[in-house]
């Protein structure tokens, strides 16, 4: 195969695949390029694993920090463990590849992104959608494609908004939308949506822009491969049963299972569905432990192929069971909400908390409220930011009753996680309205669906129960999809249990408020979805979210008044620039004390916000007041409160802040004559004084003697 190359131009930008020169001993790869931005994937195929009944897709993206010029960070200096943003591109590479291949195939595919440069503007995680799918486009694995990922933003202008795709680093700071989407010629296949409560129509209307130029794209993995593709080779197996296997499943379990999957409880469900199995499996596909080992293997792999085929009707009476006569696997309607409750301030040390349950699906959320201190940085090849807001998923195995030991977040923790903090992210009030940083933890405790739907509505609360003066209440809701056997009659159904999602079409997760959607996450199995079914999905999805978000504010209208007791208070301070160095002192030696004097923390920006953290009002305000004070502009006509540091015959020295005096003369101390400075004041008062002149040199001059007229004039009116 020789080296071929396809570009065009994509959003201003050059759009470049390429193949045949570098990885050659991988089954395909594809160097794409985007801007300055440069990403190698490479697919491997073997032959699948003894015993295995899944299919064994591996997706795996790395950033070398060398890509961007940079060093990794720590002691090693040598990339280790992905990171979350590297897990989340896994994941979002891996779901609209995997519905991609056929049924019943278990062959080992992995697919392996190196991001070799970045430019720190063109981002490398949809490039390396693309890249992943024109690889498998050009390998000889039967993949169904070809599938190009792109991302889509909104940025206002004098002209109205516009739609922008693939937008820089810097022009996603102003979008109100953060779009992902994977498609291929027949429609959609994987959404993600970040938004600021962007309405139903503006999201369709961002979706549609995006696939248009999706079919751009296509047009050039076509191209590629039409150049240097390898012919698509079916393996030798598949994972189906054999069809007289299948035919005695359906005729030994079927009417059982359609009694079975009308049973309400899924305990009860789970427990009787066993049963019918066990019964198939003792009394028609026994294991036969007696003569020759060719017969032992073949019973052993007929049994196998009798657990699979039983899947398989199981979902089929499952799908059948909705779509024919509209009866969902626990009883409830199409589009109804199975039943709510909700509490807050349920644990007694947080800063805020909540309890959340819909159906069998349960979450406890809390929420605690920090400084600048506790703000997490990210550093990567983009350039490091501090995040003030984040949300931790936990999925311990007893939430599903299973006994298993807990261990660290796995990808689908993170990737819940992110989903939920992006949908309440649109939410938050600005860091100058709310300096505080906000740590979400849901711990899901129960689990049977759209437990990161319950994470959003949990963490909402928690935020309200802890002051955070939210925009609106965010509620989030899945739907999903189902066929008849034919295909030829789909329904969507509201707020789907863990059965639905395992036997359906897809799980389509919108969080947001009265105003509109503030995140999106959709998994899908089928082959894709067209504008008009995401227009209907949105739609039924609003609706049940406007139902839980009145259950919602019915036990907590808006966010409290005030934040907990327990949490620490919080101040900013606006100072200019040019004093940061006078409130630093040499060494940090005057920042240092104020911290000691009051009990505060303080943490000062170069744009000269600084903020300032106590744990009682006291020491927050005195700290104020001194910063305040050593870092005002010295104005005539301004009172201060001041401590006598010198004494002379002439007059009082008194410090206005650490740093700053000003000589009060004798003349000015009291009203009337004063003969002796002693009289009056000592060193160490306390005063106030008034700011009378400021001479060309920077001399402050000031007035105990005013401070006591406005006092006696104050008084005599009062």
């Amino acid at each position: 195969m020789g080296h071929v190359t396809v570009s065009r131009e994509i959003g201003g930008r050059t759009l470049k695949l390429e193949t045949g020169k570098i990885a050659k001993l991988a089954n395909a790869s594809v160097l794409a390029s985007y801007g300055g931005s440069e990403v190698l994937a490479a697919v491997v195929r073997g032959a699948p694993r003894e015993g295995i009944d899944f299919f064994p897709l591996a997706v795996d993206y790395r950033e070398k920090m060398s890509a961007g010029g940079k060093f990794p960070g720590g002691f090693r200096k040598r990339e280790g463990a992905p990171n979350e943003k590297e897990i989340l591109t896994m994941r979002m590479i891996d779901r609209p590849i995997r519905p991609l291949f056929p049924d019943g195939f278990i062959d080992e595919i992995v697919v392996q992104c190196w991001v070799m440069s970045h430019d720190g503007e063109n981002d490398t995680d949809v490039l390396s959608g693309t890249a992943a799918a024109a690889a498998l486009a050009l390998s000889d694995a039967p993949f169904e494609g070809p599938l190009a990922t792109v991302r889509v933003g909104r940025v206002h202008t004098d002209g109205g908004p516009v739609f922008v795709i693939n937008p820089t680093v810097s022009q996603m700071e102003f979008s109100d939308i953060d779009l992902v989407l994977s498609g291929h010629h027949d429609g959609i296949n994987m959404i993600e949506v970040g938004a600021a409560e962007m309405p139903e129509r503006d999201v369709l209307a961002a979706i549609e822009f995006g696939y248009g130029q999706i079919k751009t794209i296509l047009g050039m993995i076509d191209e590629i491969a039409g150049k240097a593709g390898k012919p698509k080779v079916m393996p030798e197996r598949m994972y189906l049963p054999p069809q007289d296997v299948t035919d005695k499943v359906r005729e030994v379990c079927e009417k059982d299972l359609a009694e079975a999957r009308r049973i309400v409880g899924k305990e009860a469900r789970l427990t009787r569905i066993g049963e019918i199995q066990k019964a198939l499996l003792e009394g028609h596909f026994p294991e036969k432990t007696e003569g020759n080992v060719r017969e032992w293997k073949e019973s052993v792999s007929r049994r196998v192929m009798a657990k699979e085929a039983f899947r398989r009707l199981d979902e089929k009476v499952t799908r059948r069971g909705i779509v024919e006569h509209g009866v969902r696997t626990d009883g409830r309607g199409l589009t109804q909400i199975r039943a709510l409750e909700m509490a807050v301030g349920i644990f007694e040390r947080t800063h805020g908390s909540a309890f959340f349950q819909r159906g069998e699906t349960q979450s406890l959320v809390s929420c605690t409220l920090g400084t600048t201190k506790d703000e997490q940085i990210v550093d990567g090849l983009t350039p490091e930011f501090a995040k003030k807001f984040y949300l931790h998923y936990n999925f311990p195995p007893f939430s599903t009753g299973e006994a298993k030991r807990i261990m660290g977040p796995g990808r689908r923790e993170i990737g819940h996680g992110a989903l939920a903090e992006r949908s309440l992210l649109g939410v938050l009030p600005s860091t100058e309205q709310f300096p505080y940083t906000i740590r979400i933890v849901s711990d899901i405790t129960e689990s049977n669906g759209s437990s990161s739907m319950a994470s959003v509505c949990g963490g909402c609360l928690a935020l309200m129960d802890a002051g955070v003066p939210i925009k609106n209440t965010v509620a989030g809701i899945s739907v999903g999809r189902f066929t008849n056997d034919d295909e030829s009659k789909e329904v969507f159904v509201t707020d789907i249990i863990g059965e639905e999602d395992f036997f359906g079409d897809m799980d389509f997760k919108v969080s947001g408020s009265r105003e509109g959607i503030t995140g999106i996450q959709l998994d899908l199995k089928a082959r894709g979805l067209t504008i008009a079914q995401v227009e209907k999905i949105l739609e039924q999805a609003r609706v049940g979210r406007l139902q839980i978000i009145d259950q919602m504010e019915a036990v907590l209208p808006e966010p409290r008044a005030e934040i907990s007791p327990l949490a620490p208070r919080l101040v900013t301070i606006r100072i200019d620039p040019e004093k940061i160095g006078k409130l630093i002192g040499p060494g940090g030696k005057t920042i240092r004390a104020i911290q000691e004097r009051w009990g505060v923390e303080i943490n000062v920006d170069d744009d000269g916000s600084v903020t300032v953290a106590s744990a009682n009002a006291d020491g927050l305000n005195g700290a104020q007041a001194e910063i305040e004070a050593m870092c005002a502009e010295i104005k005539v006509g301004t009172v201060f409160t001041g401590k006598v540091v010198s004494t002379k015959d002439f007059g009082a020295f008194v410090e206005l802040a650490p740093g700053t005096d000003g000589m009060c003369h004798i003349s000015e101390l009291a009203a009337g004559y004063v003969k002796s400075v002693s009289d009056v004041v000592k060193i160490g008062d306390v005063i106030k004084v008034k700011v009378i002149n400021v001479d060309e040199q920077g001399r402050i001059k000031l007035s105990r003697k005013a401070v006591l007229a406005e006092e006696q004039a104050a008084g005599a009116g009062a």
